[in-house]
């Protein structure tokens, strides 16, 4: 018994610690040294980030989210000492956030978080929590924005198109693109 729990110990261990893959057993990278996150290759995917009513004022650097605080108005930003934003342009997400819930509707605990890459981290504010020091996550990929049938506002991609390599985020009109 005590041998089959110290097994599970070592098989849980290792998972926690290890990269995730989401949506296949493969993903994008093919260097998987330095990737703690990434996804399946479906060419057509995004992640969608949280859409906020409030704009924290100090959240933890790295945060990123779709600023709905005017709805007429959303921009993906990102917090890097101060809000930053992404999108260069807003957009109106009003008839999406009848579909989103409202702060009374939801019950959030305060430490509800999921933690890839550690067992704890200090990040209090955050939903999704990639704890690492030497890796990084992948974002999703596609060749082309217009792959993607019904973008969501505050999508965010990776073009991985020859002579158009970039950063893409669609802030729930238009989509903004940022380039090394």
């Amino acid at each position: 018994m005590k041998n089959l729990i110290i097994t599970i110990a070592m098989v849980l261990s290792g998972t926690l610690f290890s990269q995730v893959i989401i949506g296949d057993n493969v993903g994008t990278a093919s260097n998987k040294t330095s990737v703690l996150l990434e996804f399946a290759n479906t060419n057509n995917k995004g992640i969608i980030l949280p859409y906020v009513r409030t704009l924290a004022s100090g959240p933890t650097q790295g945060s990123i989210v779709l600023d709905a605080t005017d709805p007429i108005n959303a921009r993906v930003k990102y917090y890097n000492g101060s809000w930053v934003d992404l999108s260069g342009q807003g957009a109106n997400v009003t008839s999406v956030l009848t579909s989103q819930p409202t702060a009374a509707a939801v019950v959030e605990t305060a430490d509800a978080k999921v933690i890839i890459g550690a067992n704890t981290s200090t990040v209090t504010d955050g939903v999704l929590v990639l704890e690492s020091t030497t890796k990084a996550m992948m974002l999703p990929q596609v060749s082309d924005v217009n792959n993607i049938p019904s973008p969501s506002p505050g999508m965010i991609v990776y073009v991985n198109k020859v002579g158009a390599k970039r950063l893409a985020v669609f802030n729930g009109e238009k989509w903004s693109f940022w380039k090394p």
